[in-house]
């Protein structure tokens, strides 16, 4: 009897452990990306009371008799399964789509995590905020990023450098029904600087001309209003020139740029015939860079065209601009944050990193909703969404427990059941003892 009192001993100890995980599992219900648990059980040791024998011959053979002496626990195995993701709208919450898991530092080590309530600390780290271990990822500069991975860091107010306008496209249409300019009624005073129409007496060259202005800016960020005149100089093509009065305070000898845009029978641009040069300017006195500017006409219908119709020509697309300051910062599905600067510009700060690995389930949960490697787990295969991981990001967005009540309820009454029958077994054997003490008395 001592042997069936130690077995329903070790029924009530693993039936209170499978009630401690299923109380974790309810208790964690609402708890950022975490996952539940489950408990297996297996028999214990069994005692041999005889072996078994072989058929002799003429007889069949017997089997071994032996009585179990109890049960263990077999596994506590962790349900890494996908939960259900929830909109929060905040940018710094980050989700993830598939199996892999966000890459967090404390000085030397590395830790786990599905956990993407993500927040911005003093010094513009991305860290856990449970616990301040700093989100890992590769950083960029001037929106390239580096090869290496590590901290995350987007200070607020850090500067994005000037850029100079160094290309800028022409588009829209001429109108090829207007007839050639006449350049006979040009002011000669101003030839070499621009056109201006109230000086021309034909009222017909009026149509035959335009003009189109873009912002451009310098290496410290300077901004110009840049104007370009286009006449028509013969049935197939355009003439233009920057306009030198357009850039006061420039050196006017520093300034030039012209061209001659041709076009095919369907209107089209010819791009074979169309040549031109850079605009190029010295900015005045600033100690920045000269100035050069290619002008991009387009290629066929989707460039600069000549259909008789409104004239829209217009320069577009330069890819200057001036310093700005970061104020605010978004993330893609593939973990890239990109910066909104002051400037108007969206510039790549950095990108999220991803850990893979062969057995997830075998990570050993450390608390604070993280995990480190061990024995089991393999080692972490880092990536990128899109870029050697297969699970992509959510922004805006958590993952919420994968805990399932109703099976946690179904599991606490098996588990309840179990713990009375064993109880039931200790009392059972304890009235048979006491009743062969009795038989002594």
């Amino acid at each position: 009897m001592m042997p069936s009192l130690f077995a329903g001993v070790s029924g009530l100890q693993n039936h209170q452990t499978e009630m401690d995980v299923i109380g974790n599992n309810i208790a964690n219900v609402d708890t950022v990306a975490f996952k539940s648990s489950s408990v297996t059980f297996k028999e214990g040791f069994a005692q041999l009371l005889q072996g078994a024998s072989r058929p002799p011959g003429n007889q069949g053979g017997i089997n071994p008799i032996q009585v179990g002496l109890g049960m263990q626990i077999g596994s506590i195995n962790t349900n890494m399964t996908q939960g259900n993701l929830q909109s929060t709208g905040v940018n710094t919450d980050v989700a993830i789509n598939g199996d892999s898991f966000f890459v967090a530092r404390q000085g030397n080590q590395s830790f786990y995590s599905r956990s993407g309530n993500f927040q911005i600390d003093a010094q513009g780290n991305l860290v856990e905020p449970d616990n301040g271990f700093i989100v890992q990822g590769k950083m960029a500069v001037n929106g390239t990023f580096s090869d290496t991975v590590g901290d995350i860091q987007l200070p607020f107010g850090q500067k994005a450098a000037a850029n100079p306008t160094s290309t800028m496209e022409l588009g829209g249409n001429l109108d090829g029904s207007q007839p050639v300019f006449d350049t006979t009624d040009l002011n000669t005073t101003r030839a070499d600087d621009g056109f201006t129409v109230d000086t021309m007496a034909n009222p017909a060259n009026a149509n035959s001309f335009t003009t189109t202005t873009v912002t451009a800016y310098d290496s410290l960020g300077t901004k110009y209003d840049v104007k370009v005149d286009l006449w028509k100089s013969s049935d197939t093509e355009w003439s233009w020139q920057v306009d030198k009065t357009s850039l006061p305070g420039c050196d006017p000898d520093s300034i030039a740029g012209s061209g001659t845009l041709a076009f095919n029978g369907d209107g089209s641009l010819d791009t074979t015939d169309t040549a031109g040069t850079a605009i190029t300017f010295t900015p005045p006195g600033t100690g920045a860079i000269p100035v050069t500017i290619a002008m991009d006409p387009g290629s066929g219908v989707n460039g600069i065209t000549q259909y008789a119709g409104t004239t829209t020509a217009v320069l577009q697309n330069q890819n200057g601009y001036s310093s700005g300051t970061l104020e605010n910062f978004s993330i893609d599905n593939n973990g890239v944050i990109t910066g909104s600067f002051t400037n108007g510009v969206n510039v790549s700060l950095a990108q999220i990193a991803l850990a893979d690995f062969n057995n997830p389930a075998g990570l050993l949960r450390v608390g604070d909703n993280m995990y480190q490697q061990s024995g089991n787990s393999g080692g972490a295969v880092v990536g990128f969404a899109g870029a050697g991981s297969q699970s992509t990001l959510t922004s805006g967005a958590l993952e919420m427990s994968n805990v399932d009540l109703a099976t946690e309820f179904t599991n606490m009454i098996v588990a309840e059941r179990g713990y009375e029958a064993n109880a039931k077994t200790i009392t059972t054997s304890d009235n048979m003892l006491q009743s062969l003490i009795q038989m002594v008395q």
